[in-house]
C-alpha cells in the first residue's frame, strides 16, 4: 500500500516546527513528519490488522525517530521537553 501524503500538510508541518517551510533538515520537522507518517500508518494498521510489511515500515519509522530524539535530547534539553509536549508523545 502506497500512502501519499498532501504537499500542503508536510509545508504546514515543517512551517510550524522547523521556523520555514522549505526548512525540512531541521530535527524538529523531521521528528515532526515521523510522527505525522506513524500516526498514519497506526490508524491504516488498525484497519489492516495482517498487513506485515506497513508494520514493519512503521517499526522502522519509530526506531529512526526514537534515534533524532535521543540526538536532540542531547543536543537540546529544553527544547526537546518542548517538543515532546507539543507533539504529545510522553504520557
Amino acid at each position: 500500500m502506497a500512502v501519499y501524503y498532501n504537499k500542503e500538510k508536510i509545508e504546514s508541518i515543517v512551517a510550524q516546527y522547523g521556523g520555514d517551510s522549505k526548512n525540512t533538515g531541521n530535527v524538529e520537522a523531521q521528528i515532526a513528519l515521523l510522527t505525522y507518517r506513524i500516526e498514519c500508518l497506526s490508524a491504516h494498521l488498525r484497519i489492516n490488522k495482517k498487513d506485515h510489511s506497513t508494520r514493519r515500515a512503521l517499526l522502522s519509522m519509530v526506531g529512526q525517530r526514537k534515534s533524532l530524539l535521543s540526538y536532540y535530547m542531547k543536543k537540546d534539553i529544553f527544547a526537546y521537553r518542548a517538543l515532546i509536549e507539543k507533539l504529545g508523545l510522553r504520557k
